[in-house]
């Protein structure tokens, strides 16, 4: 039932928020979907044709034509829940307080994105990717784009795994945060730019193994946000890892087999969905999920070796590219102590009393 009180001029306001549901978060998904599909399709765009030389594109068009019909959807049923007595900062669903903002954010990002175009020209290469207006982007961006996985978050703790129905916009929205750290961290993927399959200089090299452990860490990271708050249904890790690959190999310069990569990506996911259901790495079993933290990064990169093998080939000795999958395991592990960290033994006082 909803709470009513009254502000000092009398007019009524609802000091909770309004009910979310499911038909909610899908319809931000869709429309996030929408929006992010445009960022994407903007960032293939700058690695594959030869000239850009105009704020004004196609790919911009999707993008913007995204944010202005999510952006439209949050502002119209903020002002409809308002007219129904609901304060402005809580006219929205628990958890899409910062949808609204992000939206505004990506706006005026927007605005200011045109003028240093302007200004400036168009962004190359690396320089897109750290544009100053492009990371104002991004922030708005994500903020809209976790709406469903915040709302999420708040639902009551169940002991039970949640079904992938009931989670399944959170997940994307997950999926989505960690496609657009990809995005813009581009320049340091394996799957963006393979360098184990060339011959290349020692600094090439050292990029490429830095690239295995940035990215194991940004994914880790995700994960291990997810493994503290739910117990997560079969077939979430085949979800985040499948999405994070093909968006990976949309922004390659040479763009393997799409099939392909879905089809290895799920299957690789899927390995991680049976480690995940063997080991049960909950907060509480601290070593079930410290142990899983250090084998998911070793299956996913092995796995990545091995599809490599498989189809160009290996260049880089074995050291370096066993080395670098076991180096991306210990990086798991060491996120996963920031999780749930050793205990604190108790202090004791000068009497030798414990305190």
């Amino acid at each position: 039932m909803k709470t009513i009180a009254s502000d000092q001029a009398g007019t009524p306001s609802i000091e909770q928020s309004p009910p979310g549901n499911l038909r909610f978060d899908w319809m931000v998904i869709l429309l996030g979907t929408w929006w992010t599909g445009g960022l994407f399709l903007d960032g293939w765009a700058h690695n594959h044709l030869a000239r850009l030389e105009t704020f004004f594109t196609p790919w911009h068009a999707v993008l913007y034509s995204g944010f202005a019909a999510c952006g439209l959807f949050l502002g119209a049923l903020t002002v409809k829940n308002h007219a129904q007595g609901y304060a402005w900062r809580r006219a929205l669903p628990s958890g899409y307080e910062l949808s609204l903002l992000g939206a505004f954010i990506f706006g005026v990002g927007g605005v200011l994105d045109l003028t240093w175009h302007l200004l400036f020209g168009i962004e190359r290469n690396v320089d897109a990717l750290l544009s100053p207006t492009h990371l104002i982007l991004a922030l708005g961006l994500i903020l809209t784009i976790s709406g469903p996985l915040r709302s999420a978050w708040r639902h009551p703790l169940s002991e039970q795994a949640e079904s992938l129905a009931r989670l399944l916009p959170a997940i994307l929205s997950l999926a989505y945060i960690l496609a657009i750290f990809l995005m813009f961290t581009q320049y340091a993927s394996p799957i963006v730019h393979s360098w184990a399959d060339r011959s290349t200089d020692e600094n090439l090299k050292d990029l490429g193994l830095a690239s295995i452990l940035l990215q194991s860490a940004i994914f880790m990271g995700g994960v291990l946000f997810a493994l503290r708050r739910w117990r997560l249904p079969f077939g979430t890790f085949a979800l985040l890892f499948t999405i994070n690959s093909l968006v990976g190999s949309i922004l390659a310069t040479d763009i393997p087999p799409l099939p392909l990569v879905a089809l290895v990506s799920a299957f690789t996911g899927l390995l991680v969905d049976l480690l995940y259901k063997t080991l049960k790495p909950w907060p509480e079993r601290e070593t079930a999920l410290h142990l899983f933290a250090f084998l998911t990064p070793l299956l996913i990169q092995g796995t990545y070796f091995l599809t490599l093998f498989a189809i160009k080939g290996v260049v880089w000795s074995v050291n370096l590219w066993m080395g670098s999958i076991v180096i991306a395991g210990i990086g798991g592990l060491l996120l996963s102590y920031m999780l749930v960290p050793p205990q604190i033994p108790t202090r004791q006082s000068p009497t030798g009393k414990q305190r």
